[in-house]
């Protein structure tokens, strides 16, 4: 199953790279939606291997899901691969400098099913898809409006 959106941001690429890249400020937002959020690897800048675990409650249940950097081309991609409960995902984050002032921020979910009860899982989640895609849509939409937000004030 996949989801992707593209959206204009008015700010430098190296500005909208930071923002993609602020793990610490993602572990917070996670941790104020209940997850419980931990770095299992020992650097201090994340880099590609970087790595996290994270515990959630989706419909009903307990997951455990771990997050690794795969890719990591300053300023333009970012790819996160995660793991959980039987599906694996890849996220693809690509940074395009329109102008010096202008970026595209493109972003990819793919996800796949590992065993039959992921397979269930991820057929029950197409049935919603179109409501899925809306909220996958707007949350990119949110972080963009957020990033020009905190540019603007810094600027």
């Amino acid at each position: 199953m996949k989801f992707s959106t593209k959206e204009d941001i008015e700010a430098p690429i190296d500005y909208v790279f930071a923002r993609v890249t602020d793990f610490n400020g993602f572990e917070r937002q996670a941790l104020r939606r209940g997850a419980d959020i931990k770095r299992i690897d020992e650097g201090v800048q994340p880099t590609v291997g970087a790595a996290w675990q994270v515990a959630f409650k989706f419909r009903g249940k307990d997951r455990k899901m771990k997050a690794t950097i795969a890719q990591m081309d300053v300023p333009t991609v970012l790819q996160i691969d995660t793991a959980a409960n039987g599906i694996t995902g890849e996220s693809l984050i690509e940074l395009v400098a329109l102008s010096r002032n202008r970026t595209r921020l493109s972003v990819t979910l793919d996800l796949s099913p590992q065993s039959l009860t992921a397979r269930l899982l991820l057929q029950s989640l197409k049935l919603a898809k179109n409501n899925l895609t809306r909220k996958f849509k707007m949350r990119i939409t949110d972080f963009a409006e957020d990033v020009e937000t905190s540019y603007g004030k810094s600027a």
